[in-house]
Order: C-alpha cells, then sequence, then structure tokens
C-alpha cells in the first residue's frame, strides 16, 4: 500500500511538474508576442507581480517565462529588481535565424559524415512521431501549440547532439540567447493563421528530410535542409510581423534599421 502511495504521489508530481512547464512556455509566447507588437516597449521595465495581475496566470510560470527570456536575449535583468525589455532590430534577428542555420546545417553535416548512432536517430524520429500527431489535428489549440513548441525545441537539440561535437552544441546553446534565433522562439500568432501552420508543416517535413539525409549519410544534403530551415523560420516570423501590423494601436520593436 505504501509503495502505491508512494507511486502516486510521484505521479501527481511529475504532472503538476509538466503543467507548470507548459503554462510557463505559453507565458513566453504571449510576452514575446507582446514584445514584438511593442506592446512591451524597448527599455521598458517588467516585474513578476504586473504580468500575474496582466496575464491572470500564477507566479511561479510567470517567473520561468521571464528567466526563460533573458535566456533567449529579448531581457535584460535588473540590479534594481525586475527586467527591461531589450532592444534589437529585424536585422538583428534575421541574422541570429541566419547563424542558427549555418551552424545547425554544420552539426548535421557532421552527423551524417560521422555516423549518428542508431538509438540517437531512433530518439529523433519518435520526437517527430510526437509532432506528426500534434499537426494532424485540424486546428492547434493553446495547450497543442505549447506542446509543439517544447517538442520542436527538444528535436533541434537532439541534432546538435548527433553532431557529436561539444563545439557545435556549445554553439548552438549561445546562439539560442540571440533575439529570436532559439528554435523555441515562436509566437502566438504562428498557430493561429493558415499561412504560418502550412509553414509549420514544412518546416516538419524538413525535420524528416534532415534526419533521412543523415542516416543515409548526406553530408551536403543534410547541412542544405538545415540551411533552408532557418529561411523558413525567417519567412514565418515575417508573417507573423505582418499578421501583427493588422492589429489596431500596434508599434513593433522591430525598426528596419
Amino acid at each position: 500500500m505504501e509503495s502505491n502511495t508512494t507511486l502516486q504521489g510521484s505521479t501527481d508530481a511529475a504532472h503538476a511538474h509538466e503543467e507548470s512547464g507548459s503554462q510557463a512556455v505559453k507565458v513566453q509566447l504571449k510576452l514575446r508576442e507582446m514584445i514584438l507588437a511593442g506592446e512591451l516597449k524597448a527599455g521598458a521595465r517588467i516585474t513578476e507581480l504586473a504580468m500575474v495581475e496582466k496575464l491572470g496566470v500564477s507566479r511561479t510560470p510567470i517567473r520561468a517565462a521571464l528567466i526563460r527570456l533573458e535566456q533567449e536575449g529579448l531581457l535584460q535583468q535588473m540590479s534594481s529588481g525586475g527586467f527591461a525589455i531589450r532592444k534589437f532590430s529585424q536585422a538583428d534577428v534575421a541574422d541570429a535565424i541566419e547563424l542558427r542555420g549555418t551552424v545547425e546545417g554544420l552539426a548535421a553535416r557532421l552527423a551524417a559524415e560521422r555516423g549518428a548512432p542508431a538509438e540517437a536517430l531512433a530518439q529523433a524520429h519518435r520526437c517527430l512521431d510526437q509532432i506528426d500527431r500534434l499537426l494532424s489535428q485540424s486546428v492547434l489549440n493553446e495547450e497543442a501549440f505549447s506542446n509543439y513548441v517544447r517538442l520542436n525545441a527538444q528535436f533541434h537539440t537532439l541534432l546538435g547532439g548527433l553532431s557529436d561535437s561539444s563545439i557545435v552544441q556549445r554553439e548552438l546553446e549561445r546562439l539560442g540567447s540571440l533575439p529570436f534565433a532559439s528554435p523555441s522562439g515562436f509566437v502566438g500568432v504562428q498557430a493561429n493563421t493558415l499561412k504560418a501552420r502550412d509553414m509549420l508543416i514544412v518546416a516538419q517535413d524538413q525535420h524528416r528530410q534532415v534526419i533521412e539525409a543523415i542516416t543515409q549519410r548526406e553530408g551536403a544534403r543534410a547541412e542544405s535542409v538545415m540551411r533552408e530551415h532557418s529561411r523558413l523560420a525567417q519567412r514565418n516570423l515575417r508573417e507573423a510581423v505582418r499578421h501583427t501590423l493588422k492589429m489596431p494601436g500596434v508599434h513593433l520593436i522591430l525598426p528596419t534599421t
């Protein structure tokens, strides 16, 4: 009886942790969108309590989201407490995503040339199978899109690991601290338009293609797929910007210069 109780307690704790993580992802999506739209302006100070009141979410996922956005280079922590919105341009974002595509292309080529372990490839396939199940839904609600963001980040982490290069993996982690270069750097509107949804499906096909190229030991093809994957990410974000511009009262934080 005691072991059953312990097991149930562990299961409940795991579910609670997963739910808290999912809630933090939802907050990240919303805050990125507010930054992109200029609702949270460059230089503005934000605090946990202010976001709790604004978003109607508990303090724990707010704190996790703010820390994550600082790691992504969208916020900077202030000595007086709270965070400030960093200033960056469209060119900064485009360069950061392009650079990530270059390094991920190198990771994919190295994985193909060196030969990736069968179990690591199987793990990547299992991750992609989960993404397929999400994208098979007619509509991605908030929960489903949060799960997509989490699984997409997991796949890109696995891809970096396939390179068998600690240097490449370290550079990919560093690139994740540049504005919108993280594979998790989505905003909510990227799930809510037909064009954006189509891009997610194309991106998933590219995921499949790069794993196939790695398996077939086709280094040049694997690298090319990931370079194109970064260009798709740029187009997806530009579409999100255009969609956001249609909202009344929007002033983007992303100037062209």
